[in-house]
């Protein structure tokens, strides 16, 4: 994968392709980057609320994506797929 400042340069560009591909790699970071911390905080004892506050959602919106294992297992295996 390409450094972070590299893709926000290239979803800059005029060539909608290329921006378009740039932004959807940077979503794969960032979705890897959350699950990440997600997953340290829950290790931590964090509460849902707890995490929810800094993302700038809910608790519910957090625990619907990230809670319990097959959530996590889900986003794991996405990523993975991705990585292909």
């Amino acid at each position: 994968m390409e450094d972070i400042t590299g893709l926000a340069l290239k979803a800059a560009v005029e060539d909608p392709g290329e921006g378009l591909r740039a932004i959807a790699a940077l979503g794969r970071l960032l979705d890897r980057l959350e699950l990440l911390h997600v997953q340290r905080a829950r290790a931590l004892g964090w509460s849902w609320e707890q995490i929810a506050s800094p993302l700038g959602v809910t608790k519910q919106t957090v625990h619907r994506k990230h809670g319990g294992r097959s959530a996590l297992a889900q986003v794991s295996r996405k990523l993975s797929r991705e990585e292909r």
